[in-house]
Order: structure tokens, then C-alpha cells, then sequence
């Protein structure tokens, strides 16, 4: 996928090693494969996103096969739309949900995640991909290049995902709802607090196509009780008491409830 420059918003070239625009910004390639494009002034702390004791434990919990049937179904319906070109993932993290969607469907990935330790850890894994540190809020890829984006439990910027997608183009986004990880919310949380979520929104330039609900039920024990711990954004919220209930939970059986919304980028006027 052709670049954009995050300073002056020149198309990127490649020579060996190294991006480069006409105004001579430079940006190389690192040993892992990734691109870090993501400049001091769009920085909002020395090391946003998730920090590398998050990914790997995510990378864990995901590649043990408990989170498979979201993987599944975002390849299902893929296909059944027959979705061809190129794949953009907005917030990809280590990588596992969009490396099989773009190999599932013979599709070029470009991944992107504000943490550097994220696409560190996809680049390494993933190869003959690309993979981008760079912000969501300023997309370093050309105007209506994209086919397919998706955004999974990640941010919506419903502006900028249709500057990138092509007219007619998909973008695919997996919200969490309101009865998702409910054992692990009993367990860290002294009282449940139910409020209302949608999980369909109206996006602005964009049009509904379908909604399909995820709902599975799985058992982790040992370590990966920790680790679906460390991937939530419950890290930030518990308190003294959950996580001492948390740290002698041996096993855990819960259902995972989320919701693939799929968008059709409307014509621009």
C-alpha cells in the first residue's frame, strides 16, 4: 500500500531500506519489518498504546485459540461478500485477527497500532506484511486505496476510514457488548453495573449492511486467567480487593459477546 509522509503528507518511496518523501523526510525500516511513522508531535506520551507485557499476554491468550470463532467469522463474512484488494487494520495490535483474514482471502495487509511493542511483535511474527506504528486520528495512506478497514475493539473515526476507503468500499467493526467477559467483571469488580450499550451505531458517510452477533463460551485456567486479564481495559479500573480475588482464581468459565458491524462507505457528494 503507498504511503503518506505523517509531516508533510507527501507519498512515501521506498529505497532498500527506508521511506522517503520529497521533502526528505526519511523513515527506516526497522530489523522486525515495521515502520515506525508515528511523529513526536502526534504523540500524546513517551510510549502510547499497549505496553509489551499487554501484548505478549494477548498474543498468548489469542494464538491458545479461545477468541477462534471471531477470527472465524470475520473471514466468513469477508467471503461472502467476496471482498478482494487491500486489507487496512486500524488498531491491529500483535496482528492475529487481520494475518488470517488477508490470508484467507489472498488479500495485501497493512496493520496499524500506536503501540510500537504491537506491530514490533506482528512485524516478527507476520512477515511479508506491512506494518505501521503510526496514529489513527491521521491514516498515513492514500485517499480511497483501501478495501476493506477493520477496527476491532478499537477506535471508530468514521471521517477519516472513509478518506481512505475506496467508494463502495467495507469497514468492518467489532464492538464488545454489554454481557461481554461478565465472569471475569464478577470476579474484579465488587457490583455489576448494567448500562445500556449500542452496539450499532449510525456512522456518519457510511451505510449498514449487516450486523452479526458473536457469542461463545470458553474456559481459561492457570496463566491465561492473566493474560484475558491484561487484554482488557479493566487493567485500569481494578481495585486492591478484585485483584486479590483475581490472583486466586485458578479457572474461569465465561462467554465472550460481541458484535461484527458491517459498513459500506457511501459516495462522497
Amino acid at each position: 500500500m503507498n504511503l503518506l509522509c505523517p509531516i508533510c503528507g507527501e507519498q512515501l518511496n521506498l529505497t532498500d531500506r527506508q521511506y522517503r518523501c520529497i521533502q526528505n523526510h526519511s523513515f527506516d525500516i526497522a530489523r522486525q519489518g515495521y515502520v515506525n511513522l508515528l511523529v513526536v508531535q502526534q504523540k500524546h506520551s513517551l510510549n502510547p498504546g499497549d505496553t509489551r507485557e499487554q501484548v505478549l499476554a494477548r498474543r498468548e491468550f489469542l494464538e491458545a485459540g479461545y477468541y477462534a470463532p471471531i477470527a472465524d467469522t470475520l473471514v466468513k463474512t469477508a467471503k461472502g461478500l467476496g471482498i478482494t484488494g487491500q486489507i487496512l487494520d486500524v488498531g491491529c495490535g500483535e496482528g492475529y485477527y487481520s494475518a488470517q483474514l488477508a490470508d484467507a482471502l489472498g488479500a495485501e495487509l497493512t496493520g496499524l497500532d500506536i503501540s510500537k511493542e504491537a506491530v514490533r511483535c506482528a512485524a516478527a511474527k507476520y512477515k511479508g506484511k506491512q506494518w505501521l506504528c503510526a496514529t489513527a486520528a491521521h491514516i498515513p495512506v492514500e485517499d480511497e486505496s483501501v478495501s476493506l478497514l477493520t477496527s476491532l475493539f478499537a477506535l471508530t473515526l468514521p471521517e477519516e476510514f472513509g478518506r481512505v476507503l475506496k467508494k463502495d468500499g467495507y469497514y468492518f467493526q467489532v464492538l464488545a457488548a454489554e454481557d461481554h467477559l461478565l465472569g471475569l467483571k464478577g470476579i474484579i469488580y465488587d457490583k455489576l453495573n448494567f448500562k445500556e450499550k449500542n452496539t450499532v451505531p449510525e456512522l456518519e458517510g457510511f451505510e449498514l449492511v449487516e450486523s452479526v452477533p458473536i457469542r461463545f463460551t470458553f474456559t481459561v485456567g492457570g496463566k491465561q486467567v492473566q493474560n484475558l486479564f491484561s487484554m482488557t481495559p479493566h487493567v485500569f479500573r481494578i481495585g486492591k480487593d478484585g485483584a486479590e480475588r483475581l490472583r486466586k482464581t485458578e479457572i474461569l468459565t465465561d462467554t465472550a459477546s460481541c458484535v461484527l458491524n458491517v459498513f459500506r462507505r457511501q459516495g462522497r457528494s
